[in-house]
């Protein structure tokens, strides 16, 4: 077990006006999608709370009154008002002298997390500014054929991010500033790849960088320490983002999936 503790950044956001899976469920809030009963945002938490590692869970929302009465009745769990967006948020906390690194980041539609995922992630996040959990392609149509996810290629492989973010140190700022520029492109691939820089997009384009050379050709850049965690489990992939997620996540819990 580490001995380190860590500050988790929950963000438990809504898009402005909302999206298509929310209004089709009647719910106007994002966290508060109901999943088996319950909203949402319930489910990662207490995934979280399992973990010995975690000191702090802060739910950022644009709302904080809407999640209050909610939240599970745990000193550990606190709200915080957060910026209009992800990037916007992120460089404000890193920017902050008082900010208790390292910093884990997920978010509240990680309706699947689990407390062996955090801790597979936080385990393979040692000796880096700043990591990126990710699932390949290959292990996920091994259990779930149908899937549908967002993918990148780097070398032979195809990857699709897990939603778990590691912000070992104050150095990871130069990461969040890198998500800041490509915040709006982060459902194309292509570019995403074009943002990380030429030689790497033509790196992983021509298949001759794997991931986990393009995390080290991006950390030398943004002079970090970059790594890229291949988790094991390829749930920890999914999801709730639109209606097939949704339905999806709900299988998986039934036993259907």
């Amino acid at each position: 077990m580490s001995s380190e503790r860590w500050t988790v950044l929950l963000l438990a956001g809504s898009r402005p006006g909302g999206d298509p899976l929310t209004r089709s469920l009647g719910v106007d809030y994002k966290p508060l999608l109901p999943i088996k009963g319950e909203p949402m945002l319930l489910r990662p938490i207490r995934a979280l709370l399992e973990v010995e590692e975690i000191a702090e869970i802060r739910a950022l929302t644009q709302q904080p009154e809407r999640l209050e009465g909610v939240l599970p009745d745990d000193p550990r769990v606190v709200v915080v008002r957060s910026d209009q967006t992800i990037a916007a948020t992120l460089t404000r906390i890193c920017d902050d002298p008082a900010t208790p690194f390292p910093l884990l980041v997920t978010a509240a539609d990680h309706a699947l997390l689990t407390p062996e995922m955090i801790r597979e992630f936080l385990a393979a996040s040692a000796d880096c500014d700043v990591s990126v959990a990710v699932v390949s392609k290959t292990n996920m149509l091994r259990r779930f054929p149908e899937a549908q996810r967002t993918w990148l290629r780097f070398g032979r492989e195809l990857y699709s991010g897990a939603n778990l973010f590691a912000l070992k140190t104050p150095a990871a700022k130069a990461g969040v500033e890198r998500w800041r520029a490509i915040e709006q492109d982060r459902k194309k691939g292509w570019r995403v790849l074009l943002q990380l820089g030429l030689p790497l997009f033509l790196g992983a384009v021509l298949r001759v960088r794997d991931i986990h050379k393009t995390a080290r050709g991006l950390g030398k850049v943004l002079k970090i320490r970059l790594k890229a965690v291949v988790m094991s489990d390829p749930i920890a992939a999914i999801d709730v983002d639109k209606a097939a997620d949704y339905t999806l996540v709900n299988a998986i819990l039934d036993g259907r999936a």
